[in-house]
């Protein structure tokens, strides 16, 4: 009986230790099902000819590039811009906000642009101050002062439109992006930049 407790413990014991062994090993399980793949986020896409993520990058990338580059953000000391809506005038849905994300997350790691926050964000702003100084939940000393939020210097701007032909089998459609930089103070325009795009489909 003794002899066939001890194979049982042994035997439960390598299962433990092959167990471990495997959860050891550093590599995430595979779930799946169906056809699903994972590709190349910077993949060209050309599934449709609709405003789509290889769009998306061009267009940011070209518009963060052409303003890092521009008189006014080499001339100053880190400007502070706030970002206010790219109006869509195309027939089509297109997160602009997403465009806009892109453009400044691009800035920000060049370094040679701060931002403040825009429109959207500035409820959530406001709402944390006032928490923060108005709930006493706060320790005094840790609480942040009204008053201190920072101006814009600049307002980037702009909006997207498109040109729909259709011929026969064949659609073509025309995309132009365009962006601007304002003096908040002055009211002029320090930088403007535009990228146009075309797409071309046949049935």
């Amino acid at each position: 009986m003794k002899i066939k407790h001890v194979s049982i413990s042994i035997l439960a014991l390598v299962a433990a230790l092959s167990l471990s062994g495997c959860e050891t090993t550093g590599s995430s399980p595979e779930v799946s099902g169906g056809n699903v793949k994972y590709g190349d986020s910077k993949a060209v896409e050309t599934l449709t000819n609709e405003f789509g993520s290889t769009d998306l990058q061009t267009i940011a990338e070209a518009m963060s590039r052409s303003m890092v580059q521009s008189r006014v953000i080499i001339a100053g000391n880190r400007p502070l811009v706030t970002v206010s809506e790219v109006k869509n005038k195309t027939s089509e849905y297109i997160d602009t906000k997403s465009i806009t994300d892109s453009i400044r997350a691009q800035l920000l790691k060049s370094g040679a642009v701060r931002f403040a926050v825009d429109i959207d964000a500035m409820k959530t702003q406001t709402d944390e101050l006032m928490r923060q100084n108005n709930s006493g939940l706060y320790k005094k000393t840790t609480q942040k002062k009204v008053g201190n939020m920072q101006g814009a210097d600049y307002r980037l701007e702009g909006n997207i439109t498109s040109i729909v032909k259709r011929a026969g089998d064949v659609k073509d459609v025309y995309y132009k992006f365009s962006l601007q930089l304002v003096d908040i103070e002055n009211g002029v325009i320090e930088w403007a930049d535009e990228k146009d795009i075309r797409k071309t489909s046949g049935r």
